[in-house]
């Protein structure tokens, strides 16, 4: 039997924990928390969001419930998993002043082998960008590293694309082609099951402790028309033809006046992202000759991002603005190869006043029709 078109049910996946807490494994998965689906240590499928979906929109997130008892039927929540793997507050060493003098202790990484279930798609890609930004130059984050090294990705195909998803506009979903152990399809109907694909040597080796059998025929066209129904039903769009140079012509676009005037600068399309990774560094002392240094997460949008000696050089919320949407979806390639956008959306939904990142290029596009492609 081939293992990428096994099939487990609930059991099954009630098995799987049991397997990776075997191994030394603490799963991480979506559970229901304060109004929202979040990522969070479980102990069995029971933690999982049963039954639960999200409504998102421009500035709305809402839980709401289904009629069926599906485990991954809701789309994102705020979370991604640049919290575990670069954590927003982590200590990097501690100085203190002693009798032979004065002494640095680095700060070692306690590392957890972490599975993470539940992945969609577009997250994969943005650990895959993390990787690219924080491991692949001349400079390796090295807590970044040691966390990365750990973890085991049992990735969920995305069968419920929400309001703000535009991951097929930009290549990343809602199927998994690669980055995960083990990926997984969620069928339910007339029966509630599970396609399953071993996408590495310990993935496969993992499904072969499960209560796993082959596939049919149908169960496998299945799971494919509920994915070709999400493509279908993608809540927004961008067009990605063009952008970079779009995005370069357009500094001075009036429509960035407009965007400004909405903007709340908060940062929190920088914080959900799963692919912004922004720090400073922030030092802490105290009476007793003893000092520390940590590393927080950061934002563009901060108007101390970019201070330097005689002030900052965007001190306007249209420049910071327009760097973040430049940078993330044009220079971005410059500097890494690729995209800094995967389209999950969450800029949308968690920004407080709606700003819609596909609709600021859309109205950029429109610009340029105007003026003849000039």
């Amino acid at each position: 039997m081939e293992i990428g078109r096994g099939v487990i049910d609930r059991e099954g996946l009630e098995g799987l924990f049991r397997v990776l807490s075997s191994r030394g494994y603490t799963i991480v998965g979506p559970t229901v928390r304060d109004g929202a689906i979040i990522y969070e240590s479980l102990s069995s499928i029971g933690d999982l969001p049963e039954g639960w979906r999200d409504e998102q929109g421009a500035g709305r997130y809402r839980l709401r419930r289904r009629d069926d008892r599906a485990l991954f039927g809701y789309t994102l929540g705020p979370y991604s998993l640049r919290r575990f793997l670069q954590p927003p507050h982590q200590l990097l060493f501690t100085a203190r002043s002693g009798e032979e003098g004065f002494e640095i202790i680095g700060e070692t990484v306690k590392v957890s082998r972490l599975a993470f279930l539940g992945v969609r798609p577009c997250e994969l890609r943005g650990v895959k960008i993390l990787d690219r930004v924080l491991t692949g130059g001349d400079y390796r984050d090295p807590s970044y590293s040691a966390r990365r090294e750990k973890i085991l990705v049992i990735a969920v195909n995305c069968t419920e694309p929400g309001g703000t998803c535009f991951c097929l506009s930009m290549g990343t979903g809602p199927v998994a082609g690669s980055g995960f152990d083990i990926l997984l399809t969620e069928v339910i109907g007339g029966r509630h099951y599970f396609l399953v694909e071993a996408g590495s040597g310990i993935g496969e080796e993992i499904l072969k402790a499960l209560p796993l059998r082959e596939a049919s025929k149908e169960e496998v066209e299945e799971g494919e028309r509920l994915l070709a129904g999400a493509r279908e039903r993608m809540g927004r769009s961008l067009e990605v033809e063009g952008l970079r140079d779009l995005l370069y012509n357009s500094y001075d676009h009036p429509h960035w006046d407009e965007v400004s005037k909405r903007c709340l600068a908060c940062g929190n399309c920088t914080f959900v992202c799963p692919t912004c990774f922004c720090t400073t560094l922030e030092d802490r002392v105290d009476l007793r000759g003893r000092a520390e240094r940590w590393q927080r997460w950061d934002s563009c949008f901060t108007l101390d991002f970019t201070y330097i000696h005689g002030g900052s050089l965007r001190s306007s919320i249209r420049s910071r603005y327009r760097h973040w949407v430049t940078h993330k979806l044009g220079t971005w390639i410059e500097q890494f190869g690729m995209s800094g956008c995967v389209g999950c959306g969450r800029c949308i939904t968690w920004c407080p006043v709606g700003i819609d990142i596909t609709r600021v290029v859309e109205t950029l596009r429109e610009k340029e029709v105007g003026d003849g492609g000039s």
